[in-house]
């Protein structure tokens, strides 16, 4: 087999295609548990209903429907009478439900990679996420006994975090994954070195997706009315004013319509929201373009970016919709939902471009990649 390489593009081809071809299909199957990857993407689905589930408790404003913990009215949480699962106890109860299967499959997750898997590195991503469904599962009975919001945050934050842990995990148990080179040693340096930027825009934009979401969090556990009725504008203006005189005409307004006063603090906090979405919007599309200019041959790459791209604008419309609706539960927990999603996609991008990225010792001319057959074949 012989793959030309451009200038323009080709690189991740090569690597994809020589990879695939060279590698030992023995050797895969040694590693690869199909049942095994399809029980972890059901974690990783359990964990995103999970997030959905308490993104509608909070959007209800129905977390201490039950207010005992780990008892639910004093009943076993597993056996609270179904005839009892009415209005706010609905949603509540559910989400502990939910919150007790996933950590029932977390464990068994774990005790499978520890049986099946001999990478290490992948065990312990096991035991993090493990240790990690433990302290979530606390924090939620914490925010209950304790009826303080800043637990409630760091609830939420942690899991958006344990989801893309799970999917870390998830996608290091796909068979994809084993083809990857985990140190190319023949390779120009030239090639990979057109990744760093490709991975440094994903990880930025990762980063600021999850920073997003614990904006978003800090609001909604705030339980009180929008900051800001409007969008795009913000009270009338794009720059809103939040001087003394103009927050007594801005709540005496609200007061007239049945909406909580409103601070500063709140309003600004709110413009962070709007301007971190901007800047997301500019990273995510930034990504997409820099993959189909420079790796337009990596058919996973290309995938994602559209889906990363196509989902970017479903959450755009998502926010603006939470906004117009006066937070609607089931929008707001959409947008939730979508925002959990990309930074699946972003903890998964990065995680491949990583993956993709060599050893930067050794590391031979350029002119090597005129014949991938000569190209030794990494260790599994």
């Amino acid at each position: 087999m012989t793959v030309a390489y451009s200038s323009s593009a080709g690189y991740p081809h090569a690597v994809e295609t020589a990879i695939s071809k060279r590698a030992d299909p023995e050797s895969i199957r040694g590693h690869y548990s199909k049942w095994l990857n399809r029980f972890a993407w059901f974690t990783a689905f359990a964990t995103l209903l999970l997030i959905c589930s308490g993104g509608m408790v909070t959007s209800k404003n129905v977390g201490l429907a039950v207010p005992d913990w780990p008892t639910s009215f004093g009943y076993n949480m597993f056996l609270f009478p179904v005839s009892k699962w009415i209005g706010g106890v609905f949603f509540e109860h559910t989400h502990r439900l939910i919150a007790s299967t996933v950590g029932l499959l977390t464990i068994i997750l774990a005790l499978w990679i520890w049986r099946a898997e001999h990478r290490q590195s992948l065990r312990n991503l096991a035991l993090i996420a493990v240790a990690g469904v433990i302290l979530q599962g606390i924090l939620g009975g914490l925010r209950v006994t304790t009826l303080k919001d800043q637990i409630g945050i760091f609830h939420a934050c942690l899991a958006q975090a344990f989801l893309g842990l799970i999917v870390i995990i998830a996608l290091l148990t796909t068979r994809y994954w084993q083809t990857l080179p985990q140190g190319l040693t023949a390779l120009s340096s030239q090639v990979f070195q057109r990744l760093l930027p490709i991975k440094v825009v994903a990880v930025g934009t990762t980063i600021a997706i999850y920073f997003q979401l614990a904006l978003g969090a800090t609001m909604r556990h705030q339980h009180r009315d929008l900051a800001i009725l409007d969008f795009p504008t913000a009270n009338g203006a794009w720059i809103p004013d939040t001087s003394a005189q103009a927050l007594a005409k801005i709540n005496a307004s609200r007061d007239m319509h049945g909406f909580s006063d409103v601070s500063a603090f709140q309003i600004w906090l709110q413009m962070a929201h709007r301007f971190v979405a901007l800047l997301i919007a500019i990273g995510v599309i930034a990504f997409a373009l820099r993959v189909w200019r420079d790796a337009r041959e990596s058919a996973v790459l290309k995938r994602l970016s559209i889906l990363w791209v196509g989902f970017l604008f479903v959450q755009l419309t998502l926010g603006a919709w939470t906004i117009w609706s006066n937070k609607a539960a089931d929008v707001a927990t959409a947008h939730v939902a979508v925002g959990a999603v990309m930074l699946s996609f972003g903890v998964s991008i990065w995680a491949i471009c990583q993956r993709l990225q060599p050893k930067w010792h050794a590391l031979p001319a350029r002119e090597d990649l005129q014949n991938t057959d000569r190209m030794p074949v990494p260790q599994q």
